[in-house]
Order: structure tokens, then C-alpha cells, then sequence
């Protein structure tokens, strides 16, 4: 896709939404009328950006939620219409971000002595039992950096499986068709993931009970 029909699509995010339906747009598309992609930007900017915003950094969600159009113009052609055009670019954005966390080295994410805070909330996601127990736990304030930090030291796969599954709430079924997986390898990368974070907060608690003895 031209970076200049990119830059003028999002120039247009304030632009009242169309009411064309999507597949006539995307039909017009493909058929030579370029500029209408700017019309799925406005619609669904803030959908992909939501999705940037729960998988990367806060620093790089425009640069991935651009990504996610750019990849989504240039793959346009795949979309069926079988299923809604928001659930297909949803997929888009979150492949997109499993992308970037696969071309990002992984890094040695400080973290800050451990507060009384952060000793509580290790403690509490340790026996959480449940996924709905643990994303109550990883909405607390005090997981931000702690949570981030964990995750840092998962691969991309298991860090997105386990976002998806067990902090977003997407059922197994759902979560392996965004990410264009089978069902059995997100159940088990699921379970693995949460495994790794659990194995990741433990030897962590360990190591900073043994810095205050």
C-alpha cells in the first residue's frame, strides 16, 4: 500500500463514519478505488487500536495499529466474507502483535525492588485458581510492572496465548482464529503459558524473600 494513501487514510480519522457496508467497500477496493480504504481506517481505528493497546507497549500502538492496516490493505484480497470484516482485521491485528513480539529481542526487563504491594499480589495470583481469579488479580494497579515483566520473559507465542485466554477472556475456540492456530495448540500453549508466568512469579517471590533475609 502507498505510504501516501496510508498517511491521508489516517488523516481522516475524524471524518464521520460512512454508512457503506463493508463488503461494498472492499469490493470497490479491489477494484481500483484505493482511497475507500480510508473509510474501514475510520471504522474500525479504535477497534484495532484497543487491541494494539492490550499486547504491546503504549509506546508503539500507533506504529502497530498502522501495521495492522497496511498488512490488512495488502491481504484484502484474502478476506471471504464468510465471517464479519472486524473479526477478520481483528485476527490481522492480533498476528500482528504476536509479529512483533517475534522481531523484538527479548530484554531484560528491570524491575524495581519488590514493594509490600507487589509481594501481596504475587501472593494473591499465585492462588488464583480461576482465569476469572487472575484477570481480577492482573487489573490491580500493582501488577502493571511486575505483569509486564513476566511476560517479557515469555516467548511471543505463549505471551499472546496466554493475554488472549487468560486475560482477555477469549474462549480456546476463539482464541485459535485469531491468532490462525488449531484449537489443541492454544489449549496447550494456555496451560503452558500460565504454567511459565506461575513458575516466572515464584522464582522471583524467591529471590527477593532470599535480598530481605
Amino acid at each position: 500500500m502507498p505510504g501516501y494513501v496510508v498517511a491521508g487514510c489516517l488523516d481522516l480519522m475524524g471524518v464521520q463514519t460512512l454508512v457503506s457496508d463493508d463488503l461494498e467497500i472492499i469490493r470497490r477496493v479491489l477494484h481500483g478505488e484505493v482511497d475507500r480504504f480510508a473509510e474501514l481506517i475510520v471504522r474500525y481505528q479504535q477497534h484495532v487500536t484497543r487491541i494494539a493497546n492490550r499486547h504491546v507497549p503504549s509506546d508503539r500502538v500507533a506504529e502497530v495499529a498502522h501495521d495492522v492496516f497496511v498488512r490488512a490493505y495488502t491481504s484484502l484480497s484474502s478476506f471471504s466474507g464468510q465471517t464479519p470484516f472486524e473479526h477478520w482485521l481483528s485476527g490481522v491485528a492480533v498476528r500482528t502483535c504476536y509479529d512483533f513480539w517475534r522481531a523484538r529481542r527479548r530484554e531484560e526487563l528491570p524491575v524495581s525492588a519488590l514493594t509490600t504491594e507487589h509481594q501481596a499480589w504475587m501472593d494473591h495470583v499465585l492462588a488464583a485458581e480461576s482465569d476469572d481469579q487472575f484477570r481480577e488479580q492482573a487489573r490491580r494497579q500493582e501488577a502493571a510492572e511486575l505483569l509486564q515483566w513476566a511476560l517479557g520473559h515469555l516467548s511471543a507465542e505463549n505471551r499472546l496465548v496466554l493475554t488472549l485466554v487468560h486475560l482477555d477472556g477469549y474462549s480456546v475456540r476463539e482464541a485459535a482464529g485469531l491468532l490462525g492456530w488449531s484449537v489443541v495448540n492454544v489449549k496447550v500453549r494456555a496451560h503452558r503459558a500460565r504454567q511459565m508466568l506461575r513458575t516466572l512469579l515464584l522464582e522471583r517471590k524467591r529471590q527477593e524473600d532470599d535480598t530481605t533475609q
